[in-house]
């Protein structure tokens, strides 16, 4: 059974609904506190997937994610990526997200470890809490996305959720590796730079997003079943995203 190391403390509270999503996709859950990783960053070679939550780490007081983007740059950044070297995987969501761009573990096409993006406030410079849809591109080239090919439907719940490249060499690179696989697929919420909702490392193996898939772990959360007005069947088609990183973990 893969087993995912889910980080925990200083503000991130979102853990709950990852750590059932990644049970339901059948793997093991460990919930690690940040600090135990400061203390031994070699604990994450013991796992298959490191998981970061969203939330409002540190209080998001110096700008989302930046405090714990600061301590992932300075302590955990070379083990993270020996860790994804060796076969690992690693998600972010949400604030888990804002932490992997602005530590520079995403989407890193400069392979320097700076920073080359940012998520900053919406363009509506208000939270929103709503649904969406996201597009899937190119799902060949990770192993989070294999066989994941049409527009899923999710919450996203930010108020920094706006993507835009430090520069368009940036841009540009992102472009031409292709790693910007996660897209509104209608209307752009936040005014993200090139409608971008998640991007992945050159690997495939590192993915973040804006959106919530945790938080749409069952048919009935979907607000057009709780109007019911029309129905959602079945299990909602964005929990394969966990069944594949535990599939790859396993490999």
């Amino acid at each position: 059974m893969s087993t995912v190391c889910l980080l925990t403390g200083f503000g991130i509270n979102a853990d709950a609904e990852l750590a059932l999503a990644f049970r339901n996709a059948g793997a093991a859950v460990s919930p690690t506190h940040v600090s135990a990783l400061q203390k031994d960053a070699d604990l994450l070679h013991s796992y298959g997937i490191l998981a970061v939550p969203g939330g409002f780490s540190f209080g998001d007081h110096l700008g989302s994610g930046m405090v714990l983007a600061s301590l992932f740059r300075s302590e955990l950044a070379v083990s993270i990526r020996q860790f994804v070297a060796n076969g690992g995987l690693v998600i972010g969501i949400c604030n888990g997200f804002q932490i992997l761009v602005k530590s520079g573990l995403l989407p890193d096409v400069h392979e320097t470890g700076e920073p080359s993006a940012s998520l900053v406030w919406n363009d509506s410079g208000r939270f929103i809490d709503r649904w969406v849809g996201v597009r899937i591109d190119r799902p060949e080239t990770s192993p989070w996305l294999s066989g994941m090919s049409e527009t899923y439907e999710m919450p996203i719940r930010h108020g920094e959720g706006r993507f835009l490249f430090r520069d368009e060499d940036a841009r540009q690179r992102v472009l031409d590796c292709g790693v910007a696989t996660l897209h509104y697929a209608e209307a752009n919420p936040n005014g993200s730079q090139d409608a971008i909702a998640g991007i992945t490392d050159r690997s495939g193996r590192i993915i973040g997003m804006m959106p919530h898939p945790e938080a749409y772990l069952y048919p009935e959360l979907h607000p057009v079943r709780r109007t019911h007005t029309s129905s959602v069947a079945g299990e909602p088609p964005i929990l394969q995203l966990f069944r594949n990183g535990v599939a790859a973990a396993l490999r």
